[in-house]
């Protein structure tokens, strides 16, 4: 067609019958009907591209990806065109291609959201945070109260640790959309990821008063939200609500069933509602087996986790077959391989696949492969801590050089007492208070799942917003080490010295108390640039002449072939803070006795003009 040039009649009623059609959801009929169209009409980008609109929506982007080039071809500057080809392409995992058109949608009209918003997810995931934001910074300062946009950038502010900026772009739509239902809901997640409970409580229950509040993902928020001020018996009751709204909810039967085993440790009784949903179902959903899978491996119990996804991970589920495979990884590793590969080709380019290939990789001493396929992930997400400790793994087992410039511990580990904070006279006295402070929340049964703790508990509130004189004195208290411990990195291009910058802010910061005999499974912080243990109270065990209770440094947290031990150990004092790298692998020996053994820990980034 000729921009410009008058359109068949023949051709306008085809395309405006097939917009509605794709508008209902009834893509099979609108790819039968635009097939027909595009046959008669070669030249009609505008019937390609609704095409490739009907592909996109039936699940086949390499069919989008093919109707949609040629539409390309034959309307060069069409966003919409640009925007659906990088849909198509992203959906493939082709993350170069699906960037390039995504780009080149907005570079055609700046204000195409439905091609903004897809590329700062784009850009999110493949670790370029700050990218993300600076996509949808001018949409938003264009369009304030357009709620999914201005939403979508609160998340990508909280990716940032911008929590103040994001909960102040919340509350701003919420003003200018003060009856939106999702405004309200939307903000109360920004302030409970920020760490306000209290607040986020309050903006939740006023989501609640609009229409369309009464949902099950509302009472889910309110869930988490009393959840994060230990109010655990209401939050059962929120997520309770939502289930009796969506019964078949992914999110709040995974909540309710995390809540139920840190309240009582019994795996049995954290998968009962599941359970009892499969029987009404009578078929398992894929996503709450793997909620039941891995509280049977947090339990201990890997051949259990196993057995429950096993049969819907043969069938192909990508859910099941990652939650097999992390399953099988202490069992068979190359069971755990295969299943990683089967969740790649359903999954392409997503890091969930990527993650189990690499651990599995690894399991089977494959380190040259693991390598290869690491360091294109390292170029492209340089920060991301979880690569550079897989990278290690690989150099230590290669015998590689750059594993030892890595993990240099004489440069990189360091660890000295906090200071004590203004109100206190000592150390000793300020370490008591701030005991007494952290015990009283310390109110569940057992660990939490996804964390590295076993045997103990870990806090739910977010300290940075404790109202605790001692708590809030730690900040103090623990500033000055952290700042003479980057004094002393200098600098250097290396992963860590590299993002040197002005001054420091806290990523995540919480408490542990860990019981006799638990015990901190080997883990980095993927979300850090330095990390911490900081001990407040210790068992005798730990003067004991051994190693219990100590923290040790370079044990991977996943198999490895052949089998890497600890390689640096730091004895814990009360008062002290060890600080490393956060891709630096770390556990805790075992101990035993009759005493708990208390810590805080935190995560720091960079805050100013890092590297």
């Amino acid at each position: 067609m000729i921009p410009g040039a008058a359109v068949d009649p023949m051709l306008a009623r085809a395309l405006g019958q097939a917009g509605q059609l794709l508008q209902a959801r009834r893509a099979q009929e609108a790819k039968a009907l635009l097939a027909q169209v595009t046959a008669r009409f070669p030249a009609a980008a505008e019937a390609q591209r609704l095409l490739g609109v009907a592909h996109l929506m039936l699940g086949d982007p390499v069919g989008a990806e093919t109707v949609l080039a040629a539409a390309a071809r034959l309307a060069p500057r069409s966003a919409d065109i640009a925007a659906h080809l990088g849909e198509a392409r992203m959906m493939q995992g082709k993350i170069d291609g699906a960037e390039a058109e995504l780009r080149r949608a907005l570079q055609l009209n700046p204000d195409h959201v439905a091609a903004a918003r897809p590329l700062a997810d784009l850009l999110g995931r493949t670790g370029r945070p700050e990218a993300a934001a600076a996509v949808l910074a001018p949409l938003v300062e264009r369009h304030p109260g357009a709620v999914d946009l201005v939403s979508d950038q609160s998340r990508r502010l909280q990716a940032l640790n911008r929590y103040d900026d994001a909960a102040a772009l919340m509350r701003r739509l919420c003003e200018l959309k003060p009856h939106s239902h999702v405004a309200w809901h939307n903000l109360a997640s920004t302030l409970l990821h920020g760490g306000w409970a209290e607040e986020a409580e309050a903006a939740i229950r006023q989501a609640m008063t609009r229409e369309g509040g009464d949902r099950a993902e509302t009472w889910l928020v309110l869930a988490r939200t009393l959840q994060a001020q230990d109010r655990h018996d209401e939050g059962e009751a929120a997520l309770r609500e939502a289930l009796r709204r969506k019964p078949d909810y992914d999110d709040a039967h995974r909540d309710l069933a995390h809540l139920t085993w840190m309240r009582t440790g019994d795996p049995e009784r954290a998968a009962a509602d599941i359970d009892s949903l499969h029987r009404r179902l009578s078929r398992p959903v894929p996503a709450l087996l793997a909620v039941k899978a891995k509280i049977r491996e947090y339990a201990g119990d890997h051949a259990g986790g196993l057995e429950v996804v096993r049969e819907a991970a043969d069938a192909g589920d990508p859910v099941a077959c990652i939650s097999a495979s992390q399953a099988a990884l202490h069992l068979d590793p190359a069971l755990a391989l295969d299943y990683a590969n089967r969740a790649a080709e359903r999954l392409p380019g997503t890091r969930p696949p990527v993650n189990a290939r690499l651990e599995a990789l690894l399991a089977l001493g494959e380190a040259r492969t693991a390598e290869a396929e690491l360091l294109a992930l390292h170029e492209r997400e340089p920060n991301d801590q979880f690569h550079l400790a897989r990278l290690a793994l690989c150099w230590r087992m290669l015998g590689d050089e750059r594993y030892a410039q890595l993990y240099d511990y004489g440069a990189f580990v360091r660890a000295e007492r906090l200071d004590t904070p203004k109100g206190w006279s000592s150390l000793s006295g300020y370490l008591e208070d701030l005991k007494a402070a952290l015990v009283e929340l310390h109110t569940l049964h057992t660990h939490p799942i996804g964390q590295s703790l076993r045997g103990g508990t870990q806090t739910s509130r977010n300290l940075t917003r404790s109202p605790n004189p001692a708590i809030q004195a730690f900040f103090e208290a623990a500033d000055g080490p952290i700042r003479r411990y980057i004094a002393a990195l200098g600098e250097g291009s290396d992963p860590l010295r590299r993002r040197v910058a002005e001054s420091y802010r806290m990523a995540g910061i919480w408490s542990v108390r860990l019981k006799p005999n638990g015990f901190h499974a080997d883990h980095v912080h993927p979300a850090g640039w330095i990390s911490s243990a900081c001990y407040i109270d210790l068992p005798p065990e730990v003067d004991a002449g051994g190693k219990e209770g100590w923290i040790a440094f370079g044990r991977p947290g996943s198999p490895t072939r052949p089998p890497l031990g600890p390689e640096h150990y730091i004895k814990p004092e009360p008062g002290l803070l060890a600080l490393f790298p956060s891709y630096m692998w770390h556990g805790t020996e075992p101990f035993g006795g009759e005493h708990t053994r208390l810590t805080v820990a935190f995560d720091a980034v960079p805050q100013g003009s890092a590297a």
